[in-house]
């Protein structure tokens, strides 16, 4: 592992309509668009979807390192998230997500190892426990040519 702290480069480029291009080092590019819920037409990743598949991807990857180093035994993980969307103190956020992880391990494990480890990743998720983070905004206006 790199020693802390890490950093991760995004970029993100769009028109006045269309998809929402975003790329990152040594990744595929992938289009964004507004949700449904706000207007868009749906059909391909959002922002708020796409936050919801972190705290998924985040929760079994984490799951996955502590079951390694536990030495915990086990076939596989699917992990369904439910991302809730409200407005609180008129600001529009996420209150909160249900994530409903389902493990197959082998015959004869321990389940209460088992829900132990499940709920250790729950808690140990950076990406869970980094959705109150603060945000700095940088800015600068240019003009295109006349």
């Amino acid at each position: 592992m790199h020693e802390f702290p890490h950093r991760y480069i995004v970029s993100a480029a769009a028109e006045t309509e269309g998809k929402v291009r975003i790329d990152g080092d040594d990744v595929v590019t992938i289009e964004s668009v507004p949700p449904v819920e706000f207007g868009g037409p749906g059909g391909d990743w959002s922002p708020e979807s796409l936050l919801v598949a972190a705290v998924a991807d985040c929760f079994i990857l984490t799951f996955r390192a502590i079951a390694r180093a536990s030495r915990f035994e086990w076939v596989d993980l699917s992990c369904d998230v439910v991302g809730v969307l409200d407005r609180v103190d008129r600001t529009t956020r996420f209150t909160g997500f249900e994530v409903d992880a389902q493990l197959t391990v082998p015959a004869g494990t321990d389940e209460a190892k088992a829900t132990r480890l499940l709920e250790k990743a729950e808690h140990g998720c950076l990406i869970t426990n980094s959705l109150i983070a603060e945000s700095q905004l940088a800015t600068s206006v240019v003009f295109a040519d006349q």
